[in-house]
């Protein structure tokens, strides 16, 4: 059996940080013992194409060019998905359907504990990512915004499922991934696993100055997208609390007694006591 890998490059060239980083994620990825494909849709990105050939990974490669979306927009993950659903569902070698960004060092025994996962269908994380500053890590257990690393096994009909429903549904450039997936997770019914117990991801912060990508746009992107989201959760009567509710609601959807250990359980508890309080105290003040 094979994984479809979804995950799309940064213009190789502009940044020595970002141009290793996402080295290094495919390098991590070739530890793998198991036969992974890369469903690679880019926007116009610069020496992406002559980056992936260098490094012989298998891949389907896709190239839309940047105006043929909105003007403005500089990419789509929505039209990635729909690109690797489509390999996914032509191919009946394929039995996981992979989501991550390309700023990760992946665990090599991944599929070692995916595979104890005795289910046909299900969805499976890493939370919370270890996060890597100026080559050290930060510490194992702070709960940081993001889940970059997203694995669904699931069979050919619930993938056609995922291609229908997904038809109300939009996203460009930053945000919103992470709360779309877990959602898409329920839609198909499935069980979630975190397996940050026995496997890490470790997380680089990229070099956002190279790309002229603030907080401010991330902020509007995700206001953008919330709405596009919000659209998905309707159609498909789903809580619109993983939109509003943001990571408090998703960390409540992925918990499960099963998944803890001392750094996951620290996770929790820095998240949900720690920062409400520190909310409610610097609202206080304001």
């Amino acid at each position: 059996m094979k994984a479809l890998w979804l995950v799309s490059f940064r213009p190789i060239g502009k940044s020595k940080i970002n141009d290793f980083y996402q080295s290094t994620f495919i390098e991590s990825i070739k530890l793998i013992n198991f036969d992974i494909k890369f469903s690679l849709t880019q926007f116009d990105e610069e020496n992406v194409k002559e980056f992936v050939e260098k490094k012989r990974i298998s891949n389907f490669y896709t190239n839309i060019p940047k105006t043929n979306l909105p003007k403005g927009k500089k990419y789509s993950n929505k039209i990635m998905l729909d690109y690797g659903l489509d390999q996914f569902i032509n191919d009946d070698e394929f039995e996981y359907l992979i989501y991550s960004t390309a700023d990760i060092i992946v665990p090599y025994n991944l599929f070692d504990e995916l595979k104890k996962i005795k289910l046909d269908n299900f969805c499976a994380l890493i939370y919370p990512n270890i996060h890597v500053t100026n080559g050290r890590i930060r510490n194992s257990f702070w709960p940081h915004y993001g889940i970059d690393l997203i694995i669904f096994k699931i069979s050919k009909k619930k993938a056609i499922y995922f291609k229908e429903i997904i038809k109300s549904y939009n996203q460009y450039d930053w945000g919103i991934n992470e709360n779309f997936y877990l959602s898409v997770a329920e839609a198909l019914n499935l069980k979630i696993f975190n397996l940050f117990k026995n496997v890490n991801v470790l997380k680089f912060d990229n070099d956002f100055k190279a790309f002229t990508e603030d907080r401010n746009w991330q902020i509007n992107c995700w206001k953008e997208n919330k709405n596009y989201f919000l659209n998905f959760l309707n159609q498909n009567r789903l809580s619109k609390l993983y939109a509003h509710g943001s990571y408090y609601y998703l960390l409540y959807k992925i918990f499960n007694f099963k998944d803890l250990n001392f750094n996951l359980a620290l996770a929790y508890m820095i998240f949900y006591p720690y920062n409400l309080i520190k909310k409610f105290i610097n609202k206080v003040l304001k």
